[in-house]
């Protein structure tokens, strides 16, 4: 389960990445063009960019994790990137969050085999 966990943070992260990239584009074409809120939408965009690159990163390190502690990580940067990235960025989020809850737990279940 750990690994499942991983794996699917990491096929979520990517799309976050680039779900942010497009809220990055809209952004910024609104900036250029003088919309109002149009700043919001683009540090939303880096936002959920920072947090799609961190649980791409997660997820990746929980792939062979010893401890619950990367899953959680993954978790709250999912949770970070739904509240932060903007619309797009926290559907792939939810993702990324089943993800780290399967991390978490899989761990555990990794350790108390070994024992």
């Amino acid at each position: 389960m750990q690994k499942a966990g991983g794996i699917i943070s990491l096929i979520a992260g990517v799309f976050g990445v680039i779900a942010a990239l497009i809220t990055l584009v809209v952004g910024s074409t609104g900036s250029a063009l003088g919309a109002s809120g149009a700043t919001v939408v683009r540090n939303l965009g880096w936002l959920g960019l920072l947090a799609s690159f961190l649980v791409i990163v997660f997820g990746a390190i929980s792939l062979n994790a010893k401890s619950k502690t990367i899953g959680i990580l993954v978790i709250v940067f999912s949770v970070l990137g739904a509240i932060f990235g903007g619309t797009i960025v926290a559907i792939f989020m939810v993702l990324s969050l089943i993800g780290g809850i399967l991390a978490a737990v899989g761990t555990n279940k990794l350790n108390s085999n070994e024992r």
